[in-house]
C-alpha cells in the first residue's frame, strides 16, 4: 500500500472509493487489480482518505508519506519498513496488550476472522480481500467458536436449562 498513488484512487462520495494497485506479490500476471472500499457510517476509510487528502493538498504522487517533526510532508512514499513500527506505536498508545507482537498481517488476519465470525461466506471474503486460493484464505480465518456452539444455540428453540 505504500506504493498507492493519488492518481490511482477514485472517490465516490457517500458510496465508496476504488483504488487500483498496479502490482502486488500475488499478481502473477502483472495486470494489477482494482479494490472497492465502501463508505461506512462509522470508522469510514473513505472519509479518512478525504480527510487526509484535503489538508495535505495532494493531487498526485504517493498517498502515504512521512511528515517530519516540523510538519512538512515528504515528496516520497513511506518506506514499507516503517509501517510495522508505526502500527505497534499506535497500538501501544491505545493500550493494546502485547502490541509488539502485531504486524500488518495481523490486520488482515483480524479482518478475515471478524468477517468469518460475522457470517461472511468464504467466497465473498476472498473476493473482497483479493485471495485467489482458498488455502490462503483459510490460513487467515481464525474460528472464535471452534465447536460452532453459537451458531447451533442460535438455531435451537428456547429452553429452560443448561448443559
Amino acid at each position: 500500500m505504500t506504493r498507492l498513488q493519488v492518481e490511482q484512487v477514485q472517490v465516490f462520495p457517500g458510496e465508496g472509493l476504488i483504488l487500483f494497485l498496479s502490482r502486488s506479490k500475488t499478481d502473477r500476471t502483472s495486470l494489477g487489480r482494482e479494490y472497492r472500499v465502501p463508505a461506512l457510517s462509522q470508522l469510514c476509510p473513505v472519509a479518512a482518505y478525504r480527510d487526509w487528502l484535503a489538508p495535505s493538498g495532494l493531487t498526485e504522487g504517493p498517498v502515504f508519506r512521512s511528515i517530519d517533526c516540523w510538519g512538512h510532508l515528504s515528496m516520497s512514499a513511506l518506506n514499507p519498513q516503517s509501517i510495522v513500527p508505526m502500527l505497534r506505536s499506535l497500538l501501544v498508545s491505545a493500550g493494546v496488550p502485547d502490541a509488539h507482537q502485531y504486524s500488518s498481517h495481523s490486520l488482515r488476519r483480524g479482518f478475515a476472522s471478524w468477517a468469518g465470525s460475522n457470517c461472511w461466506d468464504v467466497q465473498a471474503l476472498m473476493e473482497y480481500v483479493g485471495w485467489k486460493d482458498i488455502k490462503s484464505a483459510m490460513r487467515y480465518i481464525e474460528r472464535a467458536d471452534s465447536f460452532a456452539r453459537g451458531r447451533i444455540e442460535a438455531a435451537l428453540p428456547p429452553s429452560h436449562g443448561g448443559e
